[in-house]
């Protein structure tokens, strides 16, 4: 019984260290390329960091504004209550730095949509539909690999483009915007790719909201009665977490 039981144990043991071997060799060269392509897919999470104006500001605001009395005028409470849907696709530019260092150039196209929720002196709601291009660069940093597994860390910034803006709608974003970015994820390596599926987090740092007054010289199309949506917005920043598959 003892011998049958040692040599279960020594034929599990050499069966298990075949297998360890067999995954190891997966790609076993592809992070030693100077330099890749690949592309990837995403989904989006969209939401804004708002910074009010007070109801004196906004009622100075509403004061300027043509064929408004002011004691029509409303206070408004502006809230990101929701966190909006998105997708994103784009390629990816990889360049070998060091073993462990990459550098990532990963333009992409987004669709996506926010909802502002606005409380006070009444309520209501706007949708702001986005088409952004993101122009980034990332340094990626990597742990070593263990068989077919490789932990990584990411961190960049870039710029982004708006390509879509709704002058019907009473938020007008501006076309032009920065951000910085960080994630992390995990690299599978199989016998013909890398599946890298990584979480990231962008963070705008420009005023992306357009005031009336330049608005206005934009031809901003919007009825007077909703004015006050963008009056109650002081300052609006971008933010986005992002749930991403990388192909290589």
């Amino acid at each position: 019984m003892n011998k049958k039981l040692l040599t279960f144990s020594i034929l599990s043991i050499l069966l298990c260290g075949n297998i360890r071997v067999s995954m190891a060799q997966n790609n076993p060269y592809i992070d030693d390329k100077l330099f890749h392509l690949g592309f990837f897919i995403g989904a989006d999470m969209l939401s804004y960091h708002i910074e009010e104006n007070d109801a004196a500001k906004q009622m100075e605001l509403a004061a300027t504004l043509d064929n408004i009395p002011s004691n029509d005028s409303i206070v408004y409470h502006p809230r990101t209550m929701a966190v909006g849907p998105g997708f994103q696709v784009g390629f990816i530019t990889d360049l070998r730095l060091h073993k462990y260092l990459n550098l990532r150039f990963t333009p992409a196209l987004h669709f996506g949509e926010r909802t502002i929720n606005y409380t006070g002196d009444s309520t209501a709601m706007t949708n702001i539909l986005t088409i952004p291009v993101t122009i980034p660069l990332y340094l990626k940093w990597s742990a070593p690999r263990i068989n077919n597994y490789r932990l990584y860390v990411v961190v960049g910034g870039g710029v982004e483009f708006e390509c879509y803006r709704d002058k019907d709608k009473p938020i007008l974003h501006k076309p032009f915007d920065a951000f910085i970015s960080g994630g992390f994820g995990c690299d599978l390596y199989f016998r013909w790719f890398k599946l890298s599926p990584e979480i990231k987090y962008q963070i705008g740092f420009l005023d992306a909201h357009t005031p009336i007054s330049a608005a206005a010289e934009n031809g901003w199309g919007i009825g007077a009665d909703k004015y006050f949506y963008s009056n109650a917005i002081q300052r609006m920043t971008h933010q986005k977490l992002s749930i991403i598959f990388n192909f290589e």
